[in-house]
């Protein structure tokens, strides 16, 4: 709205200075034309009342007088030529010591001769100043070439300067407060518009495939923006549905992943007990003197099998069904430092920043987390390394509790680093890899972060965030 009114007023601009220069060509033609023809009616009626033959040598005695009373009349200057281009009479004033006014030339004489009214008009622009020259013959009464009269006419366009003016600024005034009205309509336009689409991208900005979004329900709206709305609520609809089955997909594929990791540690152990139960069913001997301590032998490993398949259900079992949360008023440095009094390694060193840093948690819950991470530490660490060193450090951090456990073991490859969390993932040659992904949730659960920084030989930070929450 703004540009076309602007191009507006440029173009109307435009357009009226063009009209007003063809309108004072048009004026100072005219009025040349129409002074021709007035002198050249009282040159012809001179002509025919003069006592003078009317020849071309007698044309400087026939206006001798006459001249100047012709330019008095008319205002305007009259110049009188030979036929060969050469002045006769003016009536401009002369003096001696001025120099002879020149001949007409020579390409003017041609065009006023071959022409079909005998006339040409020659415009200059000297100094500035359009000069507007016409030359014409003056005949007798039988038509016959006298002389070429000419008239010299200087434009004035100081009247449509000023008229032009005059109009631009009233022109420039009316289309600044159009351009003002047009701003204001612009502006709330756009705001009318702007505004439903802002709601559309906030909307928009919120949408997410692992939550509950909300359509978008907008009663004055243009149809555009409606079409905008049916289209993104249409949208929603279908995201919800493809949640829904994404979800129920990832369930049945975690089932799966689950099912097939269960029957892979429960086979592992199945095999050594099958063996051990056929081996026992060939080779025993009842009347053996050793057969006690066969006995002993192959009970302790079943029982030792029997173990690994319990761990693994426990494992899995905890994995699965995080136990409630028994939230306690709890000092965290405390707890810490308990937490690692259950290992023996000398090279575990602990630092707090305060000796209490209060809050309400699950003390078992943090105690896992402390003891997963250090034997995830401890284990990183090559025994045949000559110095072992593990930090765990407590502090605070605006609103939560900092936990940093700090290893020197061979950190953690660039290739797995994507993969530190996945269930089942783990870069040991013992273990399911169920301990990280078991503690990021109980981390999440308190709407805290796990974060770690490893370099491949040199060791690995794991930085445990929990929100600092208030004892009731």
């Amino acid at each position: 709205m703004i540009v076309l009114t602007l191009i507006a007023s440029v173009l109307m601009a435009s357009i009226s200075i063009f009209q007003f220069k063809k309108e004072a060509k048009d004026y100072h033609q005219e009025r040349l034309e129409r002074k021709e023809k007035a002198i050249k009616e009282h040159i012809n009626y001179i002509l025919s009342n003069t006592t003078y033959p009317l020849t071309p040598e007698n044309l400087r005695l026939i206006f001798k007088d006459k001249i100047h009373e012709l330019s008095d009349i008319h205002t305007l200057q009259i110049n009188i030529y030979s036929l060969k281009g050469q002045l006769l009479k003016s009536s401009k004033g002369s003096f001696s010591i001025d120099t002879p006014a020149p001949p007409i030339p020579d390409y003017i004489l041609r065009l006023v001769q071959s022409s079909m009214e005998k006339r040409y008009v020659d415009i200059k622009n000297i100094e500035g100043k359009k000069y507007r020259s016409s030359f014409s013959q003056i005949k007798d009464l039988k038509f016959k070439p006298l002389g070429i009269l000419s008239l010299p006419y200087i434009e004035d366009d100081g009247f449509y300067d000023r008229e032009l003016k005059n109009f631009l600024i009233r022109l420039g005034q009316v289309y600044s407060f159009m351009l003002l009205i047009a701003f204001a309509l612009a502006y709330f336009l756009s705001s009318y518009i702007t505004k439903s689409l802002k709601s559309i991208s906030d909307k928009i900005t919120e949408t997410s495939l692992n939550q509950k979004n909300e359509k978008i329900e907008l009663d004055d709206s243009s149809r555009e923006i409606s079409l905008l709305i049916n289209a993104y609520n249409g949208m929603v609809d279908k995201l919800e549905e493809s949640a829904i089955k994404l979800a129920q997909s990832e369930r049945e594929q975690a089932w799966r992943e689950m099912a097939k990791q269960v029957a892979h540690e429960i086979k592992n152990p199945l095999t050594p007990m099958r063996l051990t139960v056929q081996s026992f069913q060939r080779k025993f001997d009842p009347n053996d003197p050793e057969a006690k301590q066969k006995m002993n032998d192959y009970s302790t490993t079943l029982i030792q099998q029997i173990d690994t398949m319990s761990s693994v259900a426990s494992a899995f079992s905890n994995f699965a069904t995080m136990p409630a949360q028994q939230n306690e008023t709890l000092n965290v440095v405390k707890i810490v430092e308990l937490a690692l009094d259950i290992f023996n390694e000398e090279y575990i060193e602990f630092d707090a920043a305060e000796k209490e840093i209060i809050t309400r948690m699950d003390r078992t819950q943090l105690i896992r987390i402390i003891t997963n991470l250090v034997k995830n530490a401890i284990q990183s660490i090559p025994e045949n390394q000559a110095v072992k060193s593990i930090l765990v450090t407590v502090n605070t951090e605006e609103d939560a509790v900092v936990i940093r456990v700090k290893d020197n073991g061979i950190g953690i490859e660039a290739e797995n680093i994507a993969h530190i969390f996945e269930p089942k993932f783990t870069t040991k040659t013992s273990g399911m890899g169920l301990g990280l992904g078991i503690i990021k949730n109980i981390i999440e659960n308190y709407k805290g972060t796990i974060t770690f920084e490893s370099s491949f030989g040199v060791g690995t930070i794991f930085t445990v965030s929990l929100p600092l929450t208030k004892p009731k």
